[in-house]
């Protein structure tokens, strides 16, 4: 059995995967990794298994400076070797772009999951802190993609500039007129949002000269978005770690079949 971590900007997603699946999942804090505290959820995510270790890791990162901790806290759990997910160590997808390196490895990781599943063009779209689109276009290429601010990242900025408007919850608005500032906050927020996805695609589908997008949603506000949006073809909250599965049963098969 295999770990797949995904180091995001504020949280980290480690997940358990065989051959065949992933099979259960964790969320923390990504700071615990460089804390020392992140031993306690890695436990939590073995008794979910049913394991009692791991055969080795697949990792993908944007936060460089946790690589090294968590490599090393790996080492030192189970002599567990890691993978990490680069341009380099891409399967599945070819890469036109003219600096690769550059790409978030997470958003590689969901090309590669999203073309698995529906094969090209699709389109990824991540609603992280960023929310972020990745296109994999007909010839099986990663080829590019847009990043937007987060809803709560646009929301928590107008809480933090301004003197009157309150630090709300993404949820659903009753109706599109606010009849508070909280509801006109909300309206803004989640009708704004998916009136911005639904031009964007749009866009992208008369650039990439199709008329069959299919469109993945991932990320903490997917499922709440795309309840309302018929454009979206799929919710997969375990989009990145199956990515990050793939790219191990690809380079590493034995640590997924042990």
């Amino acid at each position: 059995m295999v770990l797949l971590v995904d180091i995001g900007n504020t949280h980290t997603h480690a997940a358990a995967a065989d051959a065949e699946r992933v099979v259960a999942d964790v969320t923390f804090p990504s700071e615990a990794i460089a804390l020392g505290q992140a031993e306690p959820h890695l436990a939590k995510l073995l008794r979910l298994a049913k394991r009692d270790s791991f055969a080795g890791a697949v990792f993908c990162s944007v936060v460089p400076r946790l690589n090294s901790p968590l490599k090393q806290l790996l080492s030192k759990l189970w002599n567990c070797p890691a993978l990490q997910l680069t341009p380099r160590t891409v399967v599945g997808i070819g890469i036109d772009y003219s600096k690769p390196s550059s790409i978030g490895a997470d958003r590689l990781a969901n090309a590669i999951a999203a073309q698995a599943g529906f094969g090209g063009p699709v389109v990824v779209v991540d609603f992280g802190t960023a929310v972020t689109f990745d296109v994999v276009d007909a010839n099986q290429n990663y080829t590019g993609g847009i990043i937007a601010p987060g809803l709560a990242a646009m929301t928590d900025y107008l809480h933090e500039k301004t003197a009157l408007l309150p630090r709300i919850k993404i949820a659903e608005p009753k109706s599109v007129i606010g009849k508070n500032t909280k509801q006109a906050m909300l309206s803004g927020a989640v009708f704004g949002y998916r009136g911005l996805i639904t031009e964007l695609l749009t866009q992208l589908k008369k650039e990439l000269g199709t008329r069959r997008l299919p469109v993945v949603a991932t990320g903490g506000y997917a499922a709440l978005m795309a309840e309302k949006m018929p454009t979206i073809s799929a919710v997969e909250p375990r989009l990145t770690v199956e990515g990050l599965r793939l790219v191990g049963l690809a380079h590493r098969p034995a640590w997924l079949r042990t």
